[in-house]
């Protein structure tokens, strides 16, 4: 289990920090009203995926411009350019896009909220820059399931600020996981300083203290994280460490970075990303936040063979393969039964 304990909790001042989780709470706020109307957007767009096309689009709108006010040079990393949204075909979605901004922003203009969402064009060079996955579960989105808005700040290769905002996951771990709650949580850390969760509609209240505790090592029956798409990870080869571990698994599935948080909290003691293949390679913006969250709560994260997350090369984590989330007393124990099975052979070494 993790404890849940009041602490001083992120600053309240005007810190990168402070600043990530006011524009994530607000972003949170965006996606659910697209989320709620996902039929209605469907309509007008005529596309199934354009609800989570619109999400991604404003979000990503509305953080650059909450960052842009404390640092109008902010270099964001975004998934998303705004070349698509200014096509003919796509002026509807263009639309869509601009009334989701405007709910909350309603100063905005659609060049701005255009300029805002194409400023998120940093190359993950230099010395300081945030990450944006802007709506990370597409198809957990559709579905009206979990999806996280994953927000981390890279200083000299090292992720030093994550911010997830999971508008869908209650702060109460009781809360059935597969049962969408009304006020979301978003959780935040700080390297080396901690990490916090709070409910997504009240930023600034007392946050809780996130933080393993110690569980009996010799537990035979545990409960791994993965994806709901089968696509997203081997589970076949989890089912497989599992095996040769001697342990039992009752799987615990849901999408997005929410499974780093998942395991940061105790509501599961482990989550695996086997390869799908030995040419995918992890995008940053996929695991810097929940990494860092999972991490200071006590979680030992690394790569299928035990090497750390490397992001210090670009866009991608190309000198790793596949993840590794686990409680301390497992993790060791995953990577060995990994090893042994030869999942890992042809696994990335950290070359260019």
């Amino acid at each position: 289990m993790a404890t849940a304990s009041t602490g001083s909790g992120p600053p309240s001042s005007p810190t990168p920090l402070r600043q990530a989780i006011n524009a994530v709470a607000e972003a949170c706020r965006v996606a659910n009203a697209v989320q709620k109307n996902l039929e209605q957007v469907r309509r007008i767009a005529k596309d199934d995926r354009s609800p989570v096309t619109v999400a991604d689009f404003a979000v990503q709108a509305i953080i650059h411009h909450a960052l842009a006010l404390h640092d109008p040079d902010v270099a964001i990393i975004g998934e998303e350019h705004a070349e698509q949204l200014k096509q003919a075909d796509q002026r509807a979605v263009l639309d869509a896009v601009v009334e989701a901004v405007q709910s909350y922003r309603e100063t905005l203009s659609e060049d701005e909220v255009i300029a805002a969402i194409d400023a998120c064009d940093h190359d993950a060079s230099g010395d300081a820059y945030w990450t944006l996955d802007p709506v990370d579960g597409t198809k957990g989105f559709l579905r009206g399931q979990h999806y996280a808005i994953a927000l981390a700040r890279i200083e000299n290769g090292r992720v030093t600020h994550g911010v997830m905002g999971c508008p869908n996951l209650s702060r109460q771990q009781t809360h059935p996981l597969d049962q969408p709650d009304v006020t979301g949580t978003i959780f935040a850390a700080n390297l080396e300083g901690g990490g916090w969760m709070l409910p997504a509609n009240e930023p600034d209240a007392e946050p809780d203290r996130v933080s393993i505790t110690p569980e009996n090592e010799s537990q035979d029956r545990i409960r791994i994280c993965e994806s709901v798409e089968a696509a997203h990870s081997r589970q076949s080869d989890t089912e497989r460490v599992l095996e040769l571990m001697g342990i039992e698994s009752d799987p615990v599935r849901l999408d997005s970075q929410t499974k780093y948080a998942v395991v940061a909290r105790g509501q599961a003691d482990a989550y695996l990303r086997m390869p799908t293949g030995r040419s995918y390679v992890e995008k940053i913006w996929d695991h810097a936040a929940g990494m860092l969250i999972a991490q200071e709560a006590g979680a030992m994260v690394t790569d299928i063979t035990g090497t750390p997350l490397d992001f210090s090369r670009g866009t991608t984590l190309e000198a790793n393969r596949g993840i590794v989330c686990a409680v301390p007393h497992l993790h060791g124990r995953i990577i060995e039964a990994i090893d042994k099975l030869g999942l890992a052979a042809g696994a990335r070494s950290g070359g260019g």
